[in-house]
């Protein structure tokens, strides 16, 4: 049906998990299930026909990284010691082997914060990223010193309406098979609609869980690496960068956790 169906997460060596019959999935994601390979074994990749841009800009934009510093997704602050990001990132990883780096604009800088992560909550009923429920909380060992992003409430569903622009960021490639991006990137793109990512995805687009974003012709797109991501619309969270088939493609939009589905539970873990 589809070609590689990828979650945005950069990691070589790891298995893939498989959509609904007939669609093959390569999510090259670190902390699936099946995975063997230590966390940020890989080459992360990044937004696509975006600008750089910096954390002084987007305060609330994490790197998430290995004990050893590799940087393999990305996460949005939403308190000072919470950070948002896919379930696909850190699903079946130790909490004692990832770490949060905020306030640094570069891959290979050494400012900003790094905090270790205390806990790791995942949404109850994710398995794999193309099958929604892919969000996850972050509890950091120590609180990071920026301003929190606002995130949607369930109430909030306008924010999801076609054409509307949508704001992502990252640190990967500006390629499919590109190098990383040394610096934070960030481009535009405008939310497709529900019918439209289904005619994309068929029966792997779960509007309850899911938001499409991109333009028609492709050539804007988040990639490998920026997994995990914030979808911004009108500065608030409303989305987390997901999966998507290749990258920037035509007729191919970016998928995005439908946040209001899930800013219930994320409150809850805010708060706790």
């Amino acid at each position: 049906m589809f070609g590689l169906t990828r979650a945005r997460f950069g990691r070589r060596g790891r298995t893939a998990a498989a959509l609904s019959a007939g669609a093959v999935t390569a999510l090259l994601t670190a902390p699936c299930a099946a995975a063997a390979a230590q966390p940020g074994a890989g080459v992360p990749e990044s937004v696509v026909g975006g600008t750089p841009t910096t954390t002084h800009a987007y305060p609330f934009v994490v790197q998430l990284t290995d004990a050893d510093g590799k940087q393999f997704c990305g996460g949005t602050l939403v308190a000072a010691g919470k950070v948002v990001t896919a379930a696909h990132c850190v699903s079946g990883e130790s909490a004692d082997g990832l770490r949060a780096v905020g306030g640094r604009t570069y891959l290979d800088g050494t400012d900003g914060t790094v905090s270790k992560v205390s806990g790791i909550w995942i949404a109850p009923g994710y398995s794999d990223a193309a099958s929604g429920d892919d969000v996850a909380v972050l509890t950091l060992a120590t609180a990071m010193p920026y301003a929190p992003a606002k995130f949607v409430s369930p109430a909030d569903t306008g924010v999801y309406k076609a054409g509307t622009a949508a704001r992502v960021l990252g640190w990967g490639t500006t390629a499919e098979s590109g190098s990383p991006s040394d610096q934070l990137r960030t481009a535009t793109v405008p939310v497709v609609s529900d019918t439209g990512c289904a005619s994309a995805y068929g029966s792997d687009f779960v509007a309850s869980d899911m938001i499409c974003a991109g333009y028609p012709s492709g050539g804007t797109d988040t990639c490998q690496g920026d997994s995990g991501g914030p979808l911004l619309v009108g500065g608030v969270l409303a989305g987390i960068t997901s999966w998507g088939d290749g990258c920037a493609q035509a007729g191919r939009p970016g998928v995005y956790t439908r946040l209001t589905t899930f800013s219930d539970l994320v409150t809850a873990q805010v708060g706790s």
